[in-house]
């Protein structure tokens, strides 16, 4: 039995890639439990906050074998976290997963990260989003911080957990 890795493609996104990403996000909202989103995006909306927002720091794709967008990372910078951090938000397509792409994913974001002088990252996971966590705790991400019975939409109050990655220089 051999465990074959797979190299995964992981470059920039670009506006093109919005119509596919927009459809497995959108996917995640209407599952549930595991994004802050709640309200769908389309295309256009896609680009304006990943790509193109005013906060806007990297969007970076993971390609399956066939160069299809199989999953994305994102950093943007808003006022609620330090200068030199960016919060982080990673997606990945529900159904045919690929292994591997989210570190494949993480790794590219660091590089990018620390190449723009970068200290940290912040990931703000829903307290039920289970996955969404034990990533984070994969890449390496501590806690730091809770924000208690956050409400969503429909009234459901959940606990947001901050969690700090140090970048270190290399």
């Amino acid at each position: 039995m051999t465990n074959e890795m797979k190299t995964i493609h992981v470059r920039p996104a670009r506006p093109e890639d919005a119509p596919a990403l927009c459809a497995f996000l959108n996917e995640i909202i209407a599952i549930g439990g595991t994004t802050a989103h709640q309200t769908p995006f389309t295309p256009e909306s896609f680009v304006a906050h990943y790509l193109a927002g005013p906060g806007f720091v990297s969007c970076f794709v993971a390609e399956d074998e066939a160069g299809e967008p199989c999953a994305f990372q994102a950093l943007d910078q808003w006022d609620g976290i330090p200068q030199d951090w960016a919060d982080i938000g990673t997606f990945s397509r529900p159904d045919n997963k690929v292994p591997g792409a989210g570190t494949a994913l993480f790794n590219a974001t660091c590089d990018f990260a620390r190449s723009i002088g970068l200290k940290a990252l912040n990931a703000t996971i829903r307290a039920d989003n289970v996955s969404g966590l034990s990533y984070y705790g994969k890449m390496g991400f501590v806690d730091y911080k809770v924000d208690k019975a956050v409400p969503l939409k429909d009234g459901q109050l959940v606990d947001r957990i901050s969690k700090r990655y140090v970048l270190e220089d290399g």
